[in-house]
């Protein structure tokens, strides 16, 4: 099977790279903007022409594009979250050779949810802001193109290769700092909402299974489980060995064990302290992530702990 993979020098693509690789019977070929890509292609910029005839060169059975864009104001992640799906599609339902698409979407389409429920593919999407609204308009360009196409809505990616500017990374960064100077507490903001994390090995098992499939539409991959990131630090300073006291800046007073978020100077003490979710999302994220088992054969294996290990790992070689 060739498969054509977009974006695979991105957190994601990494790893779904290396699964592909495992797999003796997958040819696979990198398109991208970097210089270690097989093909330099840019599909903010490039036209679909282009990517079509390329397509019709390398004729892949499968395209999966994990490219796109989580940071920046609403006309970048318009262009690389839903202009360059929309040249991807254009250039496939062009092309002759009948690849089938694999889109990597994400949670931040569905928005914020009710405490305590789990959210299904059929939930009406109601994304918070402009990262969310740009993925959920390449998720209806997928499924509006006609193609043999499936979209993966990753819930929150966790493990090893998590980007420094998330929640978990700001932790992880924070608690290395704390011990490295010696610090025995460490005050952290923005520990009260509750997300759905999946280690971003078991995304990749998901998009090769997602490959092999004939599952089209919409499928969640995440744990099923809500996990609140108070309880997410607490394990990662159980992992790291961090004796300290952890102070919650925007929860209830006095000294906590469990705790997530940005290190706050002095000068942010006498201030009000706010609740931000800046991915949209609001309180809480859980997925219904029976699809995935249903028509994928698909369930996580790696648990939080070792997703959180694996990050702080990462973290301490830093120190």
């Amino acid at each position: 099977m060739r498969v054509l993979l977009i974006g695979a020098n991105g957190y994601i693509g990494r790893f779904v790279a290396d699964r592909l690789l495992a797999d003796p019977a997958v040819q696979l070929t990198a398109l991208g903007r970097g210089d270690d890509a097989d093909v330099r292609f840019d599909l903010a910029s490039g036209s679909p022409g282009a990517l079509t005839r390329f397509l019709d060169a390398v004729h892949p059975g499968v395209v999966v594009n994990c490219a796109g864009a989580t940071r920046g104001g609403a006309r970048d992640l318009a262009r690389h979250n839903t202009v360059a799906v929309a040249t991807v599609c254009e250039a496939l339902r062009r092309s002759g050779c009948g690849a089938r698409l694999v889109q990597i979407g994400c949670a931040a389409e569905y928005g914020p949810s009710q405490p305590g429920s789990s959210t299904a593919e059929d939930a009406v999407p109601r994304p918070g802001g402009p990262y969310g609204v740009s993925k959920l308009a390449a998720t209806e360009l997928v499924l509006g193109s006609g193609l043999d196409a499936v979209v993966l809505r990753v819930f929150s990616p966790a493990g090893p290769g998590t980007p420094a500017g998330s929640p978990l990374g700001r932790l992880a960064e924070a608690m290395r700092r704390a011990m490295q100077s010696g610090d025995g507490e460490l005050k952290l903001g923005g520990l009260g909402a509750q997300r759905d994390y999946v280690d971003v090995r078991d995304v990749a098992r998901a998009v090769h299974a997602a490959s092999l499939s004939a599952a089209q539409g919409v499928i969640n991959i995440g744990s099923g489980r809500a996990v609140r990131l108070r309880d997410a630090a607490a394990t990662l300073a159980r992992v790291a060995g961090y004796g300290g006291a952890l102070h919650e800046l925007d929860g209830p007073p006095g000294p906590l064990r469990a705790t997530i978020g940005h290190p706050r100077s002095e000068s942010d003490h006498a201030a009000p302290v706010a609740y931000p979710y800046p991915d949209g999302c609001g309180s809480w994220q859980q997925a219904d992530v029976r699809t995935a088992r249903d028509r994928l054969g698909w369930r996580p294996r790696i648990n939080l702990e070792e997703s959180l290990a694996d990050i702080w790992m990462e973290a301490a070689c830093r120190i």
